[in-house]
């Protein structure tokens, strides 16, 4: 087995080119969630926890905007933690833990971060998980510190339309999965277990999310988040940032 990851980058890029055929707009809620950042440090360099932060893509863009920053990425699969922590090297920490169990925050180097940023990954967890998860996201944070949390939202009043944008955004996938312009899903999670390096990590994966595992998605409107994000504590809760059926809902301690 390779002792190490050949070509990170490659594998970052190869990631993105493939979430972008799902979220044309990724980047757009990045900049949205950076922007918050960045008004609520007024110029310093922020401590950010990327929460299921995969290959760690919030916190390369967070590094890039803001020089001297400190990042922390929390994720629990093996395959993507490897990649981040590849990319990143002495530039941030890679913390294992699972966001379904109320002990997650154990296992941070530390706390009082002043944005806690997550985006297209708590939707697989159930409702009362989410709601109770916000509570310990709060408690993470520094005073008036901001958590952010991008993902599938749909506008409640507008469900016809809200439909036609899934199935038109399905058809462009299909389409250009066809073609070759993207990789899909079960593509690059292939490619991965291919990889020398990767290929023991995927196994280890297929372990922790069984086929079955991720396909129970909730996707609550936006102003649920709001309301619980408020119920939670926080004293400022609202959408930051939508785009067709998905949006970023912001907190504030």
């Amino acid at each position: 087995m390779s002792a190490y990851l050949s070509n990170p980058r490659v594998w970052q890029e190869s990631w993105d080119r493939q979430q972008e055929a799902f979220l044309h707009d990724r980047e757009e809620r990045f900049a949205a969630m950076l922007e918050a950042v960045a008004a609520t440090t007024e110029g310093g360099a922020p401590k950010v926890l990327d929460l299921a932060g995969g290959t760690g893509t919030i916190s390369l863009r967070v590094l890039a905007r803001f020089p001297g920053a400190r990042v922390t990425v929390l994720d629990q699969d093996p395959v993507l933690m490897a990649i981040a922590e590849a990319s990143l090297r002495e530039r941030g920490t890679v913390v294992d833990a699972d966001l379904g169990d109320p002990g997650w925050r154990a296992k941070l180097p530390e706390d009082g971060f002043d944005a806690v940023l997550t985006a297209t990954a708590l939707h697989w967890l159930p409702a009362e998980r989410v709601a109770a998860l916000y509570g310990e996201i709060r408690e993470v944070l520094r005073p008036g510190g901001i958590f952010a949390n991008a993902d599938h939202m749909p506008e409640e009043s507008l469900p016809t339309l809200s439909e036609k944008l899934r199935d038109h955004g399905r058809a462009e996938r299909e389409a250009r999965y066809a073609s070759g312009a993207a990789t899909s899903w079960s593509d690059w999670w292939a490619r991965a277990a291919a990889d020398e390096f990767l290929a023991p990590r995927a196994a280890e994966r297929e372990r922790i999310y069984p086929g079955t595992r991720h396909h129970q998605e909730w996707t609550p409107p936006a102003l649920w988040h709001v309301d619980a994000l408020r119920v939670a504590g926080f004293s400022e809760a609202g959408v930051l940032w939508r785009g067709g059926t998905d949006a970023a809902v912001v907190g504030l301690r």
